[in-house]
């Protein structure tokens, strides 16, 4: 998306008034009062209002909707080996059955939701985890774009090199669960993932030149996350909140609870049985330190709490944190509602629901992706011998794949998780499309270049926070890195792709994006607009 100019509100006004006079859309007689009517009388501010909120829609409504496209495998494999299909009736080989899988299509094209009711379950009512609310990819949102008007790009295909190299980081991420972040540089385990992941030639995370490295291993590529400790100074120190102070210590899972690595196991769960299975506990509350805390962190987390959060945290860090165009910056007289710490707070809370619509769209709608402990499924019965499928040889190739099924005597993708991945498919991740919309609001009234101050890093095991004396670390770098952390946590459950939390943190974008756009029409103050920059490293103002 390219940036959208900055307009000041009195132009928006006067644009108003002569869009209503050209359209001769209902109530736009222009900006100006009626005649006898005072500047400030109630019928002026009443259809300034009205006008606002209609030019917004006529805005949206202008707009072509995008093309939204597939990968191509729903149409290339009759048998849907490539789609999701968990909660479904499935046969011993974990292949979808047609006729179900023909329903649950059929309930979510079009444009109005159809029959869920008529989508046959994969186990009994009384044991069924049911499929997690297809409908809501048809919700509307008012504020901002509606879901269907946001488009991605297609996810890698079943058989690429692309997934390949995905499913190889999958496996890499189950087996480093119980490394330390601090351990990366100087472990076998991390070392060995390293050297495999960069034999891969369509491998998507960050490299140099062309290999993967320690310090950039499980990390992304997006602007400050492979600076400074792994994990983001907004889930590490303290939180002020209200009478109180939230202290980041987590109830995370011992090490080696791991999930779903025996065949009759994951065939039940993948027909969406619930889980026989707990996880294992550890006694002691940690700061977030491997993979697997950080996994738990993003399972039990409610959906925009690591950004409530940052936001109270970064009202710590007084004026100077707060972005260059707030129009109070230098005001001696007029600090408030807008533009002062509640205003943030406020729309953190509300995008993330319409991120949640956007996602759900695309994972019903358009790409049906499964997800990897399907995936791990196939690999499984294809190097048996009990089925073949047209997997890539680097994955079957690679290390990861035959150290997992040394430790675990199978193929399938060790989960984090009791009842592996949710019940809806898998791109794009809603974590990430949640995480991509409320960090870009955070970014869009902070300043991204401000220098965090008392910069700290976890212990090895997690029971204290030392300094961290590298590299400045910037609000906007830590804001990057904590979307990435919540998005990745998912991955390190081995519930979503590499692909699925890129396209996420994009399509969250758009969704933040779309709503200050319309937020920007609301406001009285004369300022530049938001400024933020993009998880491509670009500026936007909106």
């Amino acid at each position: 998306m390219s940036p959208t100019p900055a307009l000041s509100r009195r132009a928006v006004l006067n644009a108003l008034g002569a869009a209503g006079l050209a359209t001769g859309l209902p109530g736009f007689a222009g900006a100006a009062p009626g005649r006898g009517e005072p500047p400030d009388s109630p019928e002026s501010r009443i259809e300034r209002a009205y006008r606002i909120r209609e030019q917004a829609a006529a805005r949206r409504r202008s707009l072509p909707l995008p093309l939204h496209r597939d990968n191509g495998d729903e149409s290339a494999y009759p048998d849907r080996i490539g789609n999701y299909g968990k909660g479904l009736p499935h046969d011993y080989l974990g292949r979808v059955d047609p006729d179900a899988y023909d329903r649950m299509v059929a309930a979510v094209s079009g444009t109005e939701p159809g029959d869920f009711e008529a989508i046959p379950p994969g186990a009994p009512a009384d044991e069924s985890v049911g499929l997690t609310n297809p409908h809501a990819a048809f919700t509307y949102s008012l504020v901002g774009a509606d879901s269907h008007h946001l488009g991605l790009g297609p996810p890698p295909a079943f058989a690429s090199a692309a997934a390949a190299a995905e499913m190889v980081e999958l496996y890499w991420q189950s087996l480093c669960r119980d490394v330390p972040f601090a351990h990366y540089d100087t472990h076998p385990l991390t070392t060995a993932a390293c050297h495999d992941l960069s034999r891969l030639t369509d491998y998507a995370g960050p490299t140099t030149d062309r290999r993967v490295t320690p310090s950039a291993l499980f990390r992304a590529t997006l602007p400050g996350t492979l600076h400074g400790p792994y994990i983001s100074q907004f889930l590490l120190h303290d939180v002020p909140f209200g009478p109180t102070t939230i202290k980041q210590t987590y109830r995370v899972t011992a090490p080696g609870d791991d999930h779903v690595t025996d065949y009759d196991e994951w065939l039940r769960i993948i027909r969406g049985y619930r889980p026989q299975a707990d996880s294992r506990y550890d006694d002691t509350p940690r700061y977030l330190r491997n993979g697997r805390d950080l996994a738990e962190y993003s399972h039990q987390n409610f959906s925009y709490q690591p950004y409530l959060l940052a936001a109270l945290l970064l009202i710590t860090q007084g004026r100077d944190a707060w972005d260059r165009n707030n129009p109070y910056l230098h005001s001696k007289t007029q600090p408030g509602v807008t533009f002062d710490w509640s205003h943030p707070l406020d729309v953190v809370a509300r995008v993330a629901v319409a991120a949640q619509k956007a996602s759900w769209f695309q994972k019903w709608c358009v790409h049906r992706r499964l997800r990897p402990e399907e995936f791990g499924g196939h690999v499984h019965n294809h190097v048996r011998g009990t089925a073949s499928y047209p997997l890539h040889a680097q994955l079957l190739e690679s290390e990861a794949a035959q150290r997992v099924v040394r430790k675990h005597k199978s193929f399938l993708l060790p989960m984090a998780y009791p009842e592996g991945c949710p019940t809806h498919p898998s791109c794009t991740a809603a974590h990430a499309t949640v995480a991509g919309a409320c960090v870009t609001v955070l970014k869009a009234f902070y300043n991204e270049p401000y220098v965090l101050p008392k910069p700290v890093q976890p212990s090895t095991d997690g029971s204290s926070l030392r300094p961290y004396r590298g590299p400045a670390l910037t609000i906007g770098g830590e804001l990057d890195k904590l979307a990435f952390n919540v998005a990745y946590g998912r991955n390190f459950a081995g519930v979503h792709w590499r692909s699925d939390t890129t396209a996420g943190l994009q399509l969250g974008e758009q969704v933040a994006e779309s709503v200050l756009t319309d937020l920007r029409l609301t406001l009285t103050e004369e300022f530049d607009g938001f400024t933020f920059t993009r998880f491509d490293g670009t500026t936007a103002t909106v």
